[in-house]
């Protein structure tokens, strides 16, 4: 939990609502990353891990290479949960860490983490296996500023969440401001075109048959749905099932799945829609959604039938039984 990324408070306070939930059933260990990306484990550990409990509880940004307590918690894992929202835990990095170590782990792989971090990349897959996206272009340094929309418009970094440097901007004289403010965190950004529609969310749990939450429809009384209401408190309401005829709820969840399945994603994800009339236009997908009882990936499937203990249960079998498919195979 942690992670360097923006997004590192935003993780702390997912992983705080999932370690109280497993710690009644589990033997949990929490590893904290700080801003700095040093690693650090808690005080003291379950006995199935004592054998990190001598070693030294700050370690470097290298945790299997720099310090042995780190590799042996992982190694003395069943199961790895990462709760980590951004850039170095949720783009694949952390995953890769884990494949190497050998560990089962929550959430989707590393092709998966990295495909669906980067916006642009994303939507090109999307594109070609015909689910339909919202439209934008993909800016990098030095490029002509064009776009073919209407203002507004959004500019956005490709690999960020929580809607961080994103702008909506009104007018062309609002245009260099937001691409400054969205340069300061990524060298690729998309200025991304304005859907006058319904913010529809949807989540997604399985592995190769995964199936769809009821979608909720977001609504804040902010102008969009940034940064603060995202995370203070009312700053956004989930109405579930949104205000959308049967048909519209019915191709949000068909398209999650597509969307889930061409990202080949496993474990979870939460996937975000515009649904503007009848057109539903897949916008992102996010595979570490924030994880908090309330957050919306839970309320979504609490509303579905399926209880935040029963989530997390379903992760973590999700995850073994992920490991143990892949161990047959020869490499």
């Amino acid at each position: 939990m942690g992670g360097r990324s923006s997004e590192h408070d935003i993780s702390l306070a997912s992983a705080g609502s999932v370690i109280e939930v497993l710690r009644d059933r589990y033997d949990t260990v929490s590893v904290e990353i700080d801003r700095e990306g040093h690693w650090a484990l808690p005080a003291a550990v379950p006995p199935a891990l004592e054998a990190a409990e001598h070693a030294s509880r700050s370690v470097e940004t290298l945790p299997v290479l720099a310090d042995s307590s780190v590799a042996a918690a992982l190694a003395g894992a069943d199961v790895v949960f990462p709760v980590l929202h951004g850039p170095f835990g949720e783009d694949g990095t952390v995953q890769g860490l884990l494949e190497l170590a050998g560990v089962p782990y929550v959430g989707p792989g590393v092709l998966a983490s990295a495909l669906c971090m980067d916006k642009d990349v994303f939507k090109a897959v999307l594109r070609d296996r015909g689910v339909p996206v919202t439209s934008s272009v993909t800016l990098r340094h030095g490029d002509p500023v064009e776009h073919p929309f209407p203002y507004p418009v959004f500019v956005k970094p490709a690999r960020l969440g929580s809607s961080v440097g994103i702008s909506k901007v009104h007018d062309e004289a609002e245009l260099g401001p937001a691409l400054e403010l969205a340069f300061r965190h990524d060298e690729k950004l998309l200025i991304e075109e304005f859907v006058d529609g319904l913010e529809v969310e949807c989540g997604v749990l399985g592995n190769r048959e995964p199936i769809a939450s009821l979608p909720g429809q977001i609504v804040t009384h902010a102008e969009w749905y940034d940064f603060s209401a995202k995370y203070e408190e009312g700053g956004m309401e989930l109405i579930v099932p949104p205000p959308i005829s049967d048909e519209s709820v019915e191709r949000v969840q068909c398209l999650a799945v597509e969307a889930f399945v061409a990202g080949e994603c496993e474990g979870m994800a939460r996937v975000d829609f515009l649904v503007r009339g009848d057109e539903v236009l897949v916008n992102e997908l996010n595979t570490i959604p924030g994880f908090t009882s309330t957050s919306v990936y839970a309320k979504l499937f609490a509303a579905s039938g399926i209880s935040y203990p029963e989530l997390l249960d379903r992760l973590i079998e999700l995850a073994l039984e992920r490991h143990e498919r892949q161990r047959r195979y020869a490499y």
